[in-house]
């Protein structure tokens, strides 16, 4: 009983996304070149990577607030918001660099702006 239970569950469950799955546009978009899939999955990195960086952040702040005076916690707390910020510049380094590197793919130039990600 446990078993026709559980199976009916599942396709009730996964019947109404296979028809739905039809429905989809393509996730890409229209026009989608290499270039513009490999840019915006190194985007995405960068963006995860900025996101480590404010947790970081976070966790930094918070054992040098949660220190009670420990000079240890404290130089601890200290050295996680140091290497935080070091890590947001080579953050915006790597943004910077992949823009320009994604600009002379697209237009040929390294100096004008690609086009916006949709």
């Amino acid at each position: 009983m446990k078993q026709l239970f559980y199976t009916l569950f599942s396709v009730v469950l996964l019947l109404p996304s296979t028809a739905l799955a039809q429905q989809l546009a393509n996730p890409l978009g229209k026009g989608a070149t290499i270039e513009l899939v490999i840019g915006r999955a190194i985007r995405a990195i960068l963006g995860l990577s900025g996101v480590a960086a404010l947790a970081m952040f976070v966790w930094g702040g918070f054992l040098w607030l949660t220190s009670r005076g420990e000079t240890k916690q404290v130089t601890q707390g200290k050295e996680t918001l140091k290497w935080a910020v070091l890590g947001l510049i080579v953050i915006f380094a790597a943004y910077t660099l992949v823009n320009a590197l994604v600009a002379g793919l697209t237009t040929g130039s390294a100096l004008e702006a690609p086009e916006p990600v949709e």
